[in-house]
C-alpha cells in the first residue's frame, strides 16, 4: 500500500468530523490535500462549512473546490481545524513546516477548539527532530545572524532553497531548516528558538493537536 493511499485515508477519515454548519480550519501540505478535496466533495454535496485557510497555496486549492472561505477577522473562533504534521512524538507533539505554512497554521492552532492531526505512519516518532529537520521562519533582513543564533541552539541549519534561490513564504520571510539529533523538550527548544531576534516563528506544536489520525496498511489507527 503507498504512502499516497495512507495519506488518503486518514485525510478522508478526519473529514467525517466536520459537522454543518462549522468554520474549519484549511490546514496546509500533501496529506491535508486530499482533506480539502473530500471537503469540496461534501460541499457539493450540501455540506454547509467556511473554511479558514493557512496558505495561499491552501486557499487557492478551496477556491478551486467551491470550499466557502473567509477570514480570523470575520471568524475568531474556529470549531476544527484539520492539518497535517511531519513529524509526530508520542507526546502528540508536532513538527510542522514543510509546507513552509507554519506562521498562519499555529496562528489557526491558536484560534481553533479541537485539532485533528493527518499523517501517514511514516511521520511518527518516539522523539521530535529524529526524522525531519525543524523549520524555522526568520526575517530576511539580518538573515546571516540570525541564523547564527539558531545554530547556537540546533548545531546547524540550512537556508530553505540555498542562498541563490531561498524560499519566500506567504508571508514575505525565509526558512532555516534546522537540525537535531533529536528534540526531548520541544517545549523549551520552541520558547529559545522564539526568543532570537528575527525568528518570526518555529514549526513546533507542543499540546495543541487533540487526535492525530494516521494511515497505516491496516487500517487507521488514532493518537490522542
Amino acid at each position: 500500500m503507498n504512502t499516497e493511499h495512507l495519506k488518503k485515508i486518514a485525510a478522508e477519515k478526519a473529514t467525517e468530523e466536520v459537522r454543518d454548519g462549522t468554520v474549519v480550519g484549511l490546514g496546509t501540505g500533501s496529506t491535508v490535500y486530499y482533506a480539502l478535496l473530500k471537503l469540496g466533495t461534501m460541499v457539493r454535496d450540501g455540506l454547509n462549512i467556511i473554511g479558514i485557510p493557512t496558505s495561499d497555496g491552501t486557499e487557492k486549492i478551496a477556491i478551486e473546490q467551491g470550499i466557502p472561505l473567509s477570514t480570523l477577522a470575520s471568524h475568531p473562533v474556529i470549531e476544527l481545524t484539520i492539518d497535517g504534521a511531519d513529524e509526530v512524538d508520542a507526546h502528540l507533539n508536532l513538527i510542522k513546516g514543510g509546507g513552509a505554512a507554519l506562521v498562519r497554521e499555529k496562528i489557526i492552532a491558536n484560534a481553533s477548539k479541537r485539532i485533528l492531526i493527518v499523517v501517514d505512519e511514516s511521520k511518527v516518532s518516539r522523539v521530535l527532530g529524529t526524522s525531519f529537520a525543524l523549520p524555522v521562519e526568520i526575517v530576511r533582513f539580518g538573515w546571516e545572524a540570525t541564523q547564527r543564533e539558531v545554530n547556537n541552539i540546533c548545531g546547524k541549519s540550512d537556508l530553505r532553497g540555498g542562498i541563490e534561490n531561498p524560499l519566500i513564504t506567504d508571508n514575505g520571510n525565509y526558512i532555516l531548516d534546522c537540525h537535531f539529533d533529536g528534540i526531548p523538550e520541544p517545549e523549551k527548544i520552541e520558547l529559545q528558538l522564539n526568543n532570537v531576534p528575527g525568528v518570526v516563528e518555529n514549526g513546533i506544536f507542543v499540546n495543541r493537536a487533540d487526535k492525530v489520525i494516521i494511515g497505516t496498511p491496516t487500517g487507521i489507527q488514532y493518537m490522542e
